[in-house]
């Protein structure tokens, strides 16, 4: 009974906060009369406001993020062309990136020098796994496969120490750059303030929930590991 409960708040703790911000994002995706212009429209304004000249907005099918290297603000589909808080509220928050590059925020920079190493490591991890049934019967050891293994495991938990240090950068996004934004230009009204709110912060933590999820995979491989 003990190690039901202790499994059932093990999963609340992996894959509640990705549910959390999932559902905050869903909740307030309703289109809005009111909106001046959709979550794309606000984007280019905003880039044009700051005078973020080499920044361009993109629709995207791969996740709401903002791109450094292609200085690309990118929006999937439902943000790009819905007028709702959650599209305003993403795009704002999108743009905080943006304007976290131009000035030069040291925060950003690390995060991008380790996402990169983290795309390294991920190569390394999938050759790793693809490769190991082949090199584990040609040299019939089993240190072969606990070497691939091995650089599996450590390219997933350098995914994982990725998401769980973008933290302050997207927290410095959501409530140092946008809120600020949206409040002060009167993007939102004053009632819909508590529920931006709520999405900025869905969209904070959003790297740290999948880092959470991805705790349950880096486990299994290192329980694997140990055999």
């Amino acid at each position: 009974m003990h190690f039901v409960v202790l499994f059932i708040l093990v999963l609340a703790v992996i894959f509640g906060p990705q549910l959390w911000a999932r559902r905050t994002f869903a909740k307030y995706s309703v289109e809005q009369s009111n909106m001046r212009g959709t979550g794309g429209e606000l984007a280019s304004h905003l880039i044009d406001h700051f005078e973020l000249a080499d920044v361009v907005v993109e629709e995207t099918e791969h996740g709401d993020h903002y791109d450094p290297a292609a200085k690309a603000v990118r929006l999937s589909a439902d943000n790009f062309h819905g007028k709702s808080l959650t599209a305003v509220a993403v795009a704002a928050h999108e743009v905080g990136h943006a304007i976290q590059d131009k000035e030069g925020n040291s925060l950003l920079e690390n995060r991008t020098k380790w996402i990169q190493f983290a795309q390294i490591t991920d190569k390394m991890g999938s050759i790793a796994i693809l490769v190991m049934p082949i090199l584990t019967l040609i040299s019939k050891s089993p240190a072969v496969a606990g070497l691939m293994i091995t650089i599996a495991v450590g390219s997933m938990l350098v995914a994982t120490i990725v998401h769980f240090i973008t933290l302050p950068v997207e927290l410095d996004a959501s409530f140092k750059k946008a809120l600020p934004i949206l409040k002060e230009g009167e993007y939102i009204e004053p009632k819909d303030e508590k529920a931006v709110n709520a999405i900025l912060k869905a969209a904070a933590y959003t790297y740290v929930a999948a880092s959470l999820a991805s705790i349950l995979s880096l486990a299994r491989w290192i329980a694997v590991l140990r055999r």
